[in-house]
């Protein structure tokens, strides 16, 4: 029963609460906002920049160059072509 009779005195004031919204001003960005935004700028710098090395790699190195095939899979493939191969 006491902790009620503490309590029964103190009404909720909701004038502090209309001056807080009165006195809020416009301070600068929000420090959340501001990692947000440079985060996403580095990650958006790193996917453009690394699209951009692909798309200049891709013009200026040259072809890959094949592997060469084994006379075993040489001789494989023409079977498969039905040739024969020569000396068999």
């Amino acid at each position: 029963m006491d902790s009620e009779a503490e309590f029964a005195d103190h009404t909720p004031s909701f004038d502090r609460v209309k001056d807080v919204i009165k006195d809020t001003e416009v301070k600068g960005f929000n420090p959340g906002l501001i990692v947000l935004l440079l985060v996403g700028g580095l990650l958006l710098t790193f996917l453009i920049g690394n699209y951009v090395l692909y798309i200049y790699a891709q013009k200026t190195l040259p072809p890959k160059k094949k592997k060469p095939i084994s006379k075993k899979k040489m001789r494989k493939e023409r079977l498969k072509q039905g040739v024969s191969a020569p000396g068999e």
